[in-house]
């Protein structure tokens, strides 16, 4: 089973040919409410390409709460371990598209309430995983509790290092797969060569470079994996589509670099929609486009 421990928010999209400058107010051209947070897209990509997925969050006590919960039982996620917050907001984005990138205002509302307190209370659920997958929209506390918890109980971690906080190198050392991208890679290690950098964390360390692709070290060497091109309508979620899959990849039995071919193609489909899940694919999605491996355990 993958746990996925994170964020579950609603995402409040503007679309919009011209990004207003400091005091300026401009025409959208579209307003749309979508279901969000990176740790709720973590869980709905894996669900979705057929991961045994339980959800291990926080809500609010409105009527968001109410309808991320729905959302995720909807989209094949267990969600017996998901706390309702009683007089406390669910977690919020405030998205920004423009010419298919995005800008985001995150306001974290009951996903502060993902507390070292609520794990323990949750951790016989969590020891029944075989995978985590975990992001920073939850307590840095939480976040060493859990790499610390997998690493006593031989549990693989999936760290998507985003948003960026500062993360001691001692749990940087305990996850299995670290997912950051560029910018990040330079905020955890520093400006040093990538291909130094990827040495020294081999069949650990993944750098997702967007349309570029993603790049490791597979042991003997430097391995580039190309982004597979196509129409970008939007690139909300698609790290988070690309963290899902890959964990679901590895846990049906895939080895490296099969799970990063897996997860580069499901990145690929989700940004040809609209919404940080709108476009996640399902595994027959994946299966009918002419990228598909059918060497691919699924």
């Amino acid at each position: 089973m993958i746990g996925v421990i994170g964020s579950i928010s609603t995402d409040f999209v503007v679309t919009t040919n011209r990004v207003p400058n400091q005091g300026e107010t401009v025409y959208g051209q579209a307003f749309e409410t979508t279901f969000g947070g990176k740790g709720a897209n973590q869980a709905v990509a894996a669900a979705r390409l057929g991961g045994d997925v339980k959800m291990f969050g926080c809500v609010g006590s409105d009527q968001f709460g109410v309808e991320t919960k729905q959302n995720l039982l909807d989209n094949g996620v267990n969600i017996d371990a998901v706390k309702v917050i009683e007089g406390t907001t669910t977690g919020s984005a405030h998205i920004t598209v423009f010419e298919g990138d995005n800008a985001i205002v995150y306001v974290p509302g009951a996903n502060q309430e993902v507390t070292v307190d609520y794990l323990q209370s949750v951790e016989a659920d969590l020891l029944a995983c075989d995978y985590f997958i975990i992001q920073n929209e939850i307590p840095m506390a939480s976040i060493e509790y859990l790499i610390d918890l997998a690493d006593a109980h031989d549990i693989k971690v999936t760290y998507d290092p985003a948003p960026f906080v500062k993360v001691k190198p001692a749990y940087l050392a305990k996850v299995a797969y670290l997912l950051p991208n560029e910018s990040e890679a330079k905020e955890l290690f520093g400006d040093e060569d990538v291909a130094s950098l990827l040495a020294k964390y081999p069949k650990q360390l993944l750098i997702t470079m967007g349309g570029d692709g993603v790049t490791y070290h597979d042991g003997q060497e430097v391995v580039a994996i190309d982004a597979i091109k196509g129409e970008v309508v939007d690139t909300t979620g698609a790290g988070d589509t690309f963290s899902g899959a890959f964990t679901v990849a590895l846990s049906k039995g895939n080895d490296l670099s099969k799970a990063i071919a897996f997860a580069s193609l499901a990145g690929s489909l989700s940004v040809r929609k609209f919404g940080a899940q709108g476009g996640m694919p399902t595994v027959a999605e994946m299966q009918a486009d002419s990228h598909y491996n059918q060497d691919w355990i699924v």
